[in-house]
């Protein structure tokens, strides 16, 4: 059986943890074809959406972003050579060995699922307010949702991993991440710290050949560690382990346009990789996505 690490911050209700496998929303994350800011080496950038590692590479679309960009020694519009259509959205070579952070921040794009299983989504990521504030109605969830996704290329500059680029839901790390067994990150919703929301991780296995396995092959792996953050919005990660992380995180809203959608979601995702810890010390079990929770693209 997979065993769950709890936050510091308080217990949390083990029934999260059986939703979230039957009620499974989509993340979103940007994967690199490597994860070190190698200078010269040219890195192959482009995103997946799916759980647990396991997901479908989604192509480059102008039309849905908002900002692709790479913090490295100076800051590089990404989206303007970013190729339509393209599954690996753009190529990028750093210029040194400091480090370099990848941004995506996507426009809104709806989603209605029936009232069932827009409630069990809302219960798997303890989105609690929502959920209250539905009660026992049978409409259908009317939502609208949006990508922030980041992504840290390895490097020796931690100030390069800990900046803070203006995504409207950002994880911004203390430290370089992967470069220690904890990852302490603070969640802030446009600029400020966001308490008790639910922060998700998962892991798996590093090797070149499985980065480079089409998404849809690769397992689906059980979330690793889940937790909520505290007053000042901060969560720290244990992730002692070696291999590739994403750390998410999802807050939602009344929408503000009420014609399109009652309610409007924001994504975060971190994806790093950390080389240097133990070995881990059970296979990854696999958790694929129930049938009948409409994904989000």
């Amino acid at each position: 059986m997979t065993r769950f690490r709890m936050s510091t911050g308080g217990a949390l209700v083990f029934t999260l943890l059986a939703l979230a496998r039957a009620a499974s929303a989509h993340e979103f994350w940007i994967a690199p074809s490597h994860y070190d800011a190698t200078p010269g080496a040219t890195i192959e950038l482009g995103a997946v959406a799916g759980t647990g590692f396991r997901g479908e590479r989604k192509p480059w679309s102008p039309d849905h972003s908002v900002r692709f960009v790479v913090r490295a020694a100076k800051a590089i519009d990404l989206a303007r050579v970013a190729t339509p259509g393209e599954l690996a959205w753009t190529r990028f070579a750093p210029s040194d060995g400091d480090g370099a952070l990848v941004a995506f921040e996507s426009d809104f794009l709806p989603i209605q699922l029936p009232a069932e299983q827009f409630n069990l989504y809302l219960k798997a990521e303890g989105l609690d307010v929502p959920l209250a504030a539905r009660g026992a109605s049978a409409a259908p969830g009317r939502e609208r949702y949006r990508r922030c996704a980041k992504a840290w290329l390895a490097g020796g500059d931690p100030a390069r991993a800990t900046a803070r680029l203006g995504l409207p839901l950002e994880l911004v790390p203390d430290g370089a991440p992967g470069a220690s067994a904890e990852l302490r990150v603070q969640v802030l919703l446009e600029g400020r710290p966001l308490a008790g929301v639910l922060v998700k991780a998962w892991r798996t296995d590093l090797a070149t050949a499985d980065v480079s396995r089409p998404p849809f092959e690769r397992d689906s792996v059980n979330v690793a560690w889940l937790g909520r953050s505290d007053a000042s919005g901060r969560v720290s990660v244990p992730v002692r382990e070696a291999g590739e992380w994403l750390v998410s995180a999802v807050h939602m809203e009344p929408c503000r346009e009420h014609e399109v959608a009652d309610w409007e979601s924001t994504w975060a995702s971190l994806t790093f990789a950390r080389t240097g810890g133990a070995a881990a010390t059970r296979p990854a079990s696999s958790s694929p996505a129930a049938p009948g929770i409409a994904a989000r693209p």
